[in-house]
């Protein structure tokens, strides 16, 4: 299973978007600095997932909720 996950960052509320196979070990990761996008934010936290059976539709809802970053849709998500 894959996980498409929403991480929010405690300190400046600023998001970031990925997949993983691995959502527990991802998380650890972005918040013991080991990510280059996330390493000097400070903590994260899951605020959204979902799961897919396949890598390949898990990279494509990724890259849909990227697109959405801002707009209404990803406000929709993260309620």
């Amino acid at each position: 299973m894959y996980t498409v996950y929403i991480l929010q960052n405690q300190t400046t509320q600023r998001h970031y978007i990925g997949h993983t196979k691995d959502l527990k070990h991802r998380l650890n990761r972005h918040n013991t600095g080991r990510n280059v996008s996330t390493k000097s934010s400070g903590k994260w936290a899951v605020v959204y997932r979902e799961t897919f059976s396949d890598k390949k539709n898990a990279w494509t809802r990724e890259t849909q909720i990227k697109k959405y970053k801002g707009g209404e849709a990803f406000k929709k998500l993260l309620q």
